[in-house]
């Protein structure tokens, strides 16, 4: 029998939310036939070089004593690559967490960006062509979907890739799976005809978006 190609389930924790920010924490997820892995899960704490923002320690509860004994991006950067190439990558909200790698890896002066090699998949923004007008956080999704999340009192990276998971298996699963195919496939037409009109944008202006996203995604 011939399993399916894995897919991929990402999240970051970072010490804020602007282009100087840093990631601290990487969790993966894989999915071969549709079964989580647990044994191909990925999680890496990362010494930031930098102090975690009070709002960020609120969230994940990374401190910098913690942190400052970590590895830094630049000793696990090939290992995530080897992860992630060739797969499909979901990510909630995919432009904060694809951001912020993209950021490490221009810090390294290397040309690595997530979109080269992956192919980047926004459950936020399909499961917002499924839910119009509806909350559509991790946490609401997982509400939707009957998936336990209790134990989330802190955001944590891996925690929430796995997570993320159950939410995509619950949403693809019997006669949902034809409309998130088709919410799939609205939202790549809609990265395209973006990518068509795309214009470099500044670090300051790149800041305000991401800081926006995420108080958007506060609210819901």
């Amino acid at each position: 029998m011939i399993q399916d190609q894995p897919i991929s389930f990402l999240d970051t924790e970072t010490t804020g939310i602007g282009p100087l920010h840093r990631i601290v924490e990487i969790g993966l997820v894989q999915v071969i036939d549709r079964t989580i892995i647990e044994s191909l899960n990925f999680q890496v704490y990362l010494n930031p070089d930098r102090a975690v923002d009070e709002s960020a320690y609120a969230v994940h509860g990374l401190s910098d004593d913690f942190l400052s004994n970590q590895p830094r991006f630049e000793s696990i950067e090939s290992d995530l690559i080897n992860r992630i190439q060739g797969t499909d990558l979901y990510i909630h909200n995919a432009a904060f967490d694809v951001a912020f790698l993209d950021r490490e890896w221009a810090r390294l002066g290397l040309k690595t960006r997530v979109e080269s090699i992956a192919q980047v998949k926004d459950t936020l923004a399909m499961a917002r062509v499924l839910y119009p007008g509806q909350k559509n956080s991790l946490d609401a999704l997982c509400k939707r979907f009957g998936i336990d999340s209790s134990h989330r009192t802190l955001h944590g990276a891996l925690l929430d890739a796995q997570l993320l998971a159950q939410v995509y298996l619950a949403m693809t699963s019997g006669q949902e799976e034809l409309y998130f195919q088709t919410a799939q496939s609205t939202y790549q037409s809609s990265q395209h005809d973006c990518y068509i009109h795309r214009v470099q944008i500044s670090d300051e202006d790149q800041a305000k978006h991401l800081e926006m996203m995420a108080q958007l995604e506060q609210s819901n």
